[in-house]
């Protein structure tokens, strides 16, 4: 994950009084947060407006941010995981993975040539029904770690997980998914 904003508790507190100090602070953290939300839901549209749903919930809510329970990261990604997960209760679908991930990526893609994308296809077929095999938690957990760029450490406080629990998680999610492919 990126690395925390410099002065970010200074800045959340003037962010109370002054809204629009929050700009840095939804400048820094917007691109993890986005590719969050975008691993766990297909429609980019819909990203986009829980993405915007969840700066807007964090601002409104800055009052009640606690640096001692917490780091903002932290209290950030848990916001951001509970409105998807309110989200895709609502939508009764769990289609975590009916997208592309060159979507996930931010970056613009070039052409490929017709070959190099029946490959990339059949690639990201096989890695889409591989993934489809974890449990919810591991999927949660692998986006936290390679899409949300979060350390095991972050990933530890934001689910309550013990740290080392986190990296066997995600070590047998990795090999089983390196058995499959």
């Amino acid at each position: 994950m990126h690395t925390v904003l410099a002065n970010e508790l200074t800045i959340l507190a003037t962010a109370q009084s002054d809204p629009s100090a929050f700009a840095v602070v939804y400048d820094h953290y917007f691109g993890p947060v986005y590719n969050y939300v975008r691993y766990r839901v297909p429609d980019a549209a819909q990203a986009e407006d829980l993405t915007a749903q969840i700066f807007d919930r964090v601002l409104t809510n800055l009052g009640a941010f606690d640096s001692q329970q917490a780091t903002f990261a932290v209290w950030l990604f848990t916001v951001a995981r509970n409105l998807v997960t309110d989200y895709l209760r609502t939508q009764k679908r769990r289609r975590w993975f009916s997208f592309s991930l060159e979507q996930v990526s931010e970056q613009p893609q070039r052409t490929p040539l017709p070959e190099d994308q029946v490959i990339r296809d059949e690639t990201q077929e096989a890695l889409l029904a591989a993934l489809a095999t974890l449990s919810d938690r591991e999927r949660d957990l692998v986006a936290l770690k390679f899409v949300a760029q979060m350390t095991n450490r972050r990933i530890a406080e934001f689910t309550g997980l013990s740290e080392s629990n986190v990296g066997v998680i995600l070590y047998r999610a990795l090999a089983r998914l390196r058995e499959q492919l």
